[in-house]
């Protein structure tokens, strides 16, 4: 279709006044906060596709229509609610459409019967774990892009909180969901607490980033709220490696503290004012639930770190990072890297024990052999598991003077990170889902199995009009 009509068409089902064509809001709809679009943003640059419009949708059934009405004329669209997005998950096909449902953000139930809360997609998540902490209960999903997020974004890109490690991630917080095919079709999956009738449709939406369709409704857990009986320590951990020995330990053992964050020397000394010896890693702890829990937890942890070479360091570190921990979002389109000619971004991917250790040594070992311009590389483990954890690696290089080599600089430092987690067997991305700049890795991530998700997209969308170039390569 040509702009006009596909403008003409949408006004038509949600009224003049959702359609926006501006620049303004063109450009703000596809904003993203991956490194190098913000040091372009800064240089006043804009390389990103211009959707035709955002389209805002109220409800579901508008979202419905709209659905139906791209699909039937084969408009590309983009799903997006929050806008958080570090992956370019958000940046539309040029003369696509952005469907924007931030404005269905009802609270919708509340049932502490069952334990479950059910809110549009649009609900702030800010908004929400508020409401619920003033009833006594807590969602349990804490990400750093709190302040920005809204569920349905926070479902389709299947997130992780900071609180994971007793809490899971967004996946094992979702009870049901009501989502929109691409055809407009309305579906809903119940909410009940497990089902044994075939494969979890769930998941067909949870971190499809809007691939096979659009998250309009879910349902979450919810938890006792109860930071008044939290347990915390920290510890300084000579080396990384005996960081990471330390909290296999923790966790092969059984015990669940909701916090388990291990931040490298390197990162000590950037984030943290260097408060460790040097040669040391952080280790951050938090125990949260009943007091008895939280006790036994604690005494447990301190019998296990006791045995390796480190610094008790007492409950500040953690009480300091709780206060801190979201402060990134207040200073995302902040131009203070730009005067110095600093792009800074993170890269989180997950391996098993055996594997995790050899790929945060190779990739620290391989950037500054490779990257003359490098400013930094570091990481963290923020999201344990029985049989492995997470690095969130964050790293920053020197920019040189035309803007346009910033993303060829940007994906030599990220193609680093995939290629040692693919060569050790990890997974190229832990909880900010593949966006667009990780595609092009789908296929050695999936292996044999890639081809299982290829014909569940051709069945679900055989137009292919959802969210194009996000987890399916071209």
């Amino acid at each position: 279709m040509e702009k006009e009509q596909i403008i003409s068409g949408l006004r038509a089902i949600v009224g003049e006044e959702q359609v926006l064509t501006n620049e303004s809001s063109l450009l703000e709809a596809a904003k993203d906060y991956i490194g190098f679009r913000r040091y372009e943003r800064c240089d006043g640059k804009y390389f990103v596709n211009r959707a035709a419009c955002v389209v805002k949708a109220k409800s579901t059934q508008q979202a419905a229509d709209v659905m139906a009405f791209l699909h039937q004329n084969k408009v590309d669209v983009v799903p997006r609610t929050g806008g958080s997005c570090v992956t370019l998950g958000l940046e539309p096909v040029e003369g696509g459409v952005i469907l924007d449902l931030s404005e269905m953000n009802r609270l919708l139930e509340f049932n502490p019967t069952d334990m479950l809360v059910r809110a549009e997609c649009g609900m702030p998540l800010e908004a929400l774990e508020k409401q619920m902490n003033e009833k006594g209960y807590t969602t349990g999903h804490f990400p750093q892009s709190l302040p920005m997020a809204q569920v349905g974004g926070l479902v389709s890109t299947r997130s992780i909180g900071q609180f994971s490690t007793l809490y899971g991630g967004i996946e094992d917080l979702v009870v049901g969901l009501e989502a929109i095919l691409p055809d407009g079709e309305i579906i809903r999956i119940k909410n009940v607490p497990r089902r044994s009738v075939g494969p979890d449709l769930r998941h067909i939406f949870i971190g499809g980033e809007g691939s096979f369709g659009v998250v309009t409704e879910v349902t979450l857990k919810l938890f006792p709220y109860t930071p008044e009986t939290r347990w915390m320590g920290a510890y300084g951990v000579k080396g990384m490696q005996n960081g990471l020995d330390l909290i296999r330990e923790i966790m092969v053992k059984g015990y669940k503290p909701a916090v388990v964050r291990l931040h490298d020397p390197q990162e000590v000394e950037r984030l943290f004012g260097g408060i460790c010896p040097e040669g040391y890693s952080l280790l951050l702890l938090l125990a949260e639930g009943p007091a008895s829990i939280t006790k036994a937890i604690g005494e447990a942890v301190e019998e296990i770190v006791s045995k390796y070479e480190v610094i008790p360091m007492g409950r500040k570190p953690v009480e300091h990072w709780l206060i801190h921990r979201n402060d990134v979002c207040q200073t995302l389109d902040s131009d203070e890297r730009y005067r110095l000619h600093l792009v800074a971004d993170t890269c989180e991917i997950s391996a098993n024990w055996s594997a995790i250790g050899k790929i945060y040594d190779a990739v620290v070992t391989r950037m500054p052999q490779e990257m003359e311009n490098l400013a930094f590389i570091g990481g963290h483990s923020s999201h344990s598991y029985v049989q492995g954890t997470n690095i969130y690696f964050t790293f920053g290089f020197i920019a040189k003077d035309d803007v346009k080599t910033v993303r060829e600089d940007y994906m030599k430092l990220v193609s680093v990170i995939m290629e040692e987690t693919l060569r050790f067997g990890g997974s190229i991305a832990h909880h900010h889902g593949s966006g667009k700049y990780r595609t092009q890795w789908m296929p050695q991530e999936h292996g044999s199995s890639y081809r299982l998700m290829n014909i569940i997209k051709n069945a679900v969308d055989p137009e292919k009009i959802m969210n194009k170039g996000v987890l399916f390569v071209d």
